[in-house]
């Protein structure tokens, strides 16, 4: 059986690629490995179809044409044929010993006769030139080593969200709900992990610093001016997020906060990004998501816009446009992202 499925998206990524391949090759026969080429120009496909003759029993490749990193999960997803799915991106890589021990769980679980929707773990910030790596981890917030459900979750601080690093889902569980991502769109990891919270019952959370989330390329898609360069994405994905669920049919109200709280930080980071890019054109875009939230929801609009953030986020004039861009810039040290 396998217990996971490892889909590792890949463009262009014949530089890095294997440091994400060898990571998860320990789980052996637990895992498999879908290297999905995501029609690349380099030795990415080259690379990939060598660890398929090499781990056969373990290693797939899906050769596709250029859809981007979210049509990319897309297939890895359809591929999947392990009774978990976890996304690892080509640039990053797992611990093997917490991958281990994650395996060992879920083998645990299944001679229980139980399952789970989803399986959380901590991620760290492996920040190039950083001698302090953040690490991002809940035991502040969710039960350890237990399965749970939402109402048993406590108050998760702006920088302890749940991330695609720090989530794997039950395979089935994301074909039942029809998770879908954008093609040719960045920053659709958020949508990975918000869409399917409402279909997620059980849970079951890992105090195991798993996941290593590289930041330090110069063309990285969380580098500040690349966001800001491909902002309509970014408003995109928010608007998308707005547009999948009215908060008061969420009936968990711990659930509900969370969404809520999500959603707040979406807004956030399109709002700052529009700030700071300076640009009118770009301030005008800022209202224009705002009033979006507005007629989609009137109620979960009231919450954000005057929440902390909401109205840190429009502060009148060039002042508070200053404060918001000092805010962000503070948070940005905090968190260790970009």
């Amino acid at each position: 059986m396998k217990y996971i499925s490892f889909a590792i998206p890949c463009y262009n990524s014949a530089a890095y690629m294997s440091h994400a391949i060898e990571s998860i090759l320990p789980g052996g026969d637990d895992v498999e490995i879908i290297i999905v080429n995501d029609g690349s120009k380099d030795d990415t496909s080259k690379i990939a179809h060598e660890y398929e003759e090499k781990y056969p029993e373990i290693v797939r490749v899906v050769d596709k044409e250029n859809g981007g990193h979210g049509d990319a999960v897309n297939f890895g997803l359809k591929s999947a044929a392990g009774k978990y799915f976890k996304v690892v991106d080509s640039d990053d890589w797992v611990k093997e010993e917490s991958l281990h021990r994650i395996l060992q769980t879920l083998r645990n679980l299944e001679e229980e006769g139980k399952e789970v929707d989803m399986l959380i773990a901590n991620y760290v910030y492996e920040k190039e030139g950083a001698a302090h790596k953040k690490v991002i981890h809940y035991r502040n917030v969710l039960p350890q080593d237990e399965i749970f459900r939402w109402s048993d979750i406590g108050h998760f601080h702006m920088d302890q969200y749940i991330l695609m690093h720090s989530v794997i889902y039950r395979t089935d569980m994301l074909k039942l709900c029809q998770l879908s991502l954008p093609k040719h769109t960045f920053y659709v990891d958020n949508i990975y992990v918000y869409y399917p919270l409402p279909h997620v019952r059980k849970m079951y959370y890992m105090d195991e610093d798993f996941y290593r989330y590289y930041i330090g390329r110069e063309d990285q898609s969380v580098n500040e001016k690349v966001m800001i360069k491909r902002i309509d994405q970014q408003i995109f994905v928010t608007k998308t997020m707005i547009d999948m669920y009215q908060m008061r049919e969420i009936a968990n109200k711990k659930l509900r906060n969370y969404m809520v709280n999500y959603l707040a930080i979406m807004m956030t980071v399109s709002s700052i990004l529009l700030i700071r890019s300076k640009e009118p054109e770009n301030l005008e875009k800022k209202r224009e998501l705002w009033k979006y939230l507005k007629k989609k929801d009137m109620k979960t609009f009231l919450r954000i816009r005057y929440g902390i953030l909401g109205q840190t986020m429009n502060l009148p004039g060039k002042p508070g446009r200053k404060i918001s861009s000092l805010a962000y810039s503070v948070a940005r040290r905090l968190i260790g992202f970009n």
